[in-house]
């Protein structure tokens, strides 16, 4: 059994994606090749934005917008305590410095109301500015924006919308990638809508903003071209082979995303009362980039993963530590907030094969190993 089995659906797929990369092979562009753009401009018709800027990776994409946004030292970036630490490092590397919020303890999103207390520790501080606020859709799960736009629009700072996990996903009937002036999404093979290697897209309504980001992933190039700079910047383009992929599994994404509602519906009907299964609120729809249950305690989800590895089933923990806890942080001011929600989700977590070619019988397995004598 596969944690995320990639190649049943590239054997559901192989003759579209076969082509698709043969076509690239056959003219040879493939730097930016035709595909790219049709790509961008399929995507930002899914989400519903104006424009789409592909990138190399997800991290380059929040490092592309970091930079847009002119985010760097002195500034201060506010960030969930559960992510991956790709949504904040491209702000460190840019000089910013990071202040973790604490989670809701049913989404597992950024809590509002623990980044409204983290703005105001900072600025009754006075040695950072407040720049700007990244929320992560942990695990498919859209944030609660109406709250968080509200604390942004109160204290002017920027949103970016770390779409990463869930591209796919809604609000209110709104797409993720659609908040704030700019978000991103990762194409990395795992995510939801994933490529074949490393690859990842901005999504802005400004064309401004697109307009920076598509000079800023190709050396700073001018309206002249590669050769006529107009600013410093990188080299992070999707190459056309993993746009051509893209292209395939965008064709049977909406089919897929119905496949992971139906097995997180199948999960979380064997585990309701037994485990805290996934909580998606009312007017919100998951796309589930990975199933995430939380144990009583952390000895009876070291027991649930006892139980797993022993019947061969992979598994994996989404996040073993919050961030506030590692140590690249341990000099970061935490300004009195005691992530109460973040630690305790830590504790508890532990996360089950999913994917959109999951079998009931497969599922059947899990569910088996997971309850053990609690079944």
């Amino acid at each position: 059994m596969q944690f995320i089995d990639l190649g049943a659906q590239y054997r559901a797929l192989q003759p579209e994606i076969d082509a698709r990369i043969g076509a690239v092979l056959n003219h040879g562009h493939f730097i930016m090749g035709p595909e790219v753009a049709e790509l961008e401009q399929r995507l930002a018709e899914f989400v519903g934005v104006k424009n789409c800027i592909s990138c190399a990776n997800g991290t380059d994409a929040l490092q592309l917008l970091y930079m847009t946004y002119r985010i760097g030292y002195g500034d201060a970036v506010f960030c969930t305590d559960i992510t991956m630490i790709a949504t904040i490092e491209p702000a460190c590397m840019l000089g910013a410095v990071p202040v973790f919020c604490d989670i809701e303890p049913d989404t597992y999103n950024i809590s509002a109301a623990s980044l409204e207390r983290q703005i105001n520790a900072v600025k009754a501080e006075g040695y950072y500015r407040p720049k700007a606020v990244v929320a992560v859709d942990i695990f498919g799960n859209p944030c609660d924006y109406e709250a968080i736009e509200a604390v942004c629009e109160k204290h002017g700072l920027r949103l970016i919308e770390d779409a990463a996990q869930s591209f796919g996903s809604s609000y209110r009937g709104r797409r993720c990638g659609s908040f704030g002036a700019g978000a991103i999404t990762s194409f990395f093979p795992a995510k939801p809508l994933g490529c074949y290697g490393d690859g990842g897209a901005i999504f802005t309504g400004y064309d401004m903003i697109a307009q920076i980001c598509d000079s800023l992933r190709t050396h700073g190039k001018g309206p002249g071209g590669k050769y006529a700079n107009t600013r410093i910047g990188v080299n992070s383009r999707l190459d056309t082979i993993q746009a051509a992929i893209l292209l395939s599994k965008l064709d049977i994404f909406p089919s897929e995303l119905e496949k992971r509602q139906k097995a997180a519906d199948y999960y979380n009907e064997a585990f309701r009362g037994k485990f805290v299964t996934p909580f998606v609120a009312e007017g919100s729809q998951s796309a589930y980039a990975q199933y995430v249950l939380l144990a009583g305690d952390s000895a009876e989800r070291d027991a649930a993963i006892e139980r797993l590895n022993a019947a061969g089933i992979p598994n994996m923990i989404y996040y073993p530590a919050p961030m506030h806890s590692l140590l690249v942080f341990a000099q970061a001011n935490s300004y009195g907030e005691t992530f109460p929600n973040a630690t305790d989700y830590c504790a508890r977590t532990f996360s089950l094969p999913f994917h959109p070619y999951l079998t009931k019988e497969e599922q059947d397995r899990v569910i088996s190993a997971v309850l053990g004598e609690k079944g």
